[in-house]
């Protein structure tokens, strides 16, 4: 089952079983589909034509943008398994969200890069740690503002150690 939401709010859970049956909340849906070329289909349902088109597709996010008869409309798709995590409250953006910096390796920290207060971008460079003579740039796990520094220059650290708090 997959359930998909729009940019309007709407939400259909969408089932398609090997017996080429599709069910529309629990509502059989019959239609025809016929491949106009890459990403481009004609749907013929209920006596309605609809030309749809492919703009975007993110399979990483489940995200796509269609355009239905020259109208986009920007879709979100969960499948059984994003469904079960939502249910849980393992839902991909407390999943994401990163609280702590700590300390891959052993070794000193040579250089501070941010202060408390400030805000980073995932990527962002925050400390730079020495360790085995090679200089390892720690970067931010995720967005987020610098909470508090738990190191100074010149500290040695221990694997695992909490080097920043995030918020």
């Amino acid at each position: 089952m997959l359930q998909v939401s729009t940019n309007s709010t709407q939400t259909w859970n969408v089932e398609y079983r090997p017996d080429n049956v599709t069910t529309v909340n629990d509502e059989p849906f019959n239609w025809d589909i016929v491949v106009l070329g890459s990403g481009r289909f004609h749907i013929l349902h209920e006596g309605r034509s609809v030309v749809a088109e492919v703009m975007q597709a993110d399979y990483s996010t489940k995200t796509f943008q269609l355009k239905l008869n020259g109208q986009l409309v920007d879709l979100q798709v969960k499948d059984r398994f994003d469904l079960l995590l939502d249910k849980l409250g393992m839902n991909a953006a407390t999943a994401n969200k990163v609280n702590e910096l700590k300390a891959p390796m052993p070794g000193l920290i040579v250089a501070v890069r941010v202060e408390p207060g400030q805000v980073v971008q995932k990527g962002d460079p925050l400390l730079v740690l020495e360790a085995m003579k090679m200089e390892n740039i720690l970067k931010a796990p995720s967005d987020g503002v610098i909470d508090a520094i738990k190191v100074g220059l010149r500290a040695n650290v221990t694997k695992g150690q909490v080097l920043i708090k995030f918020s």
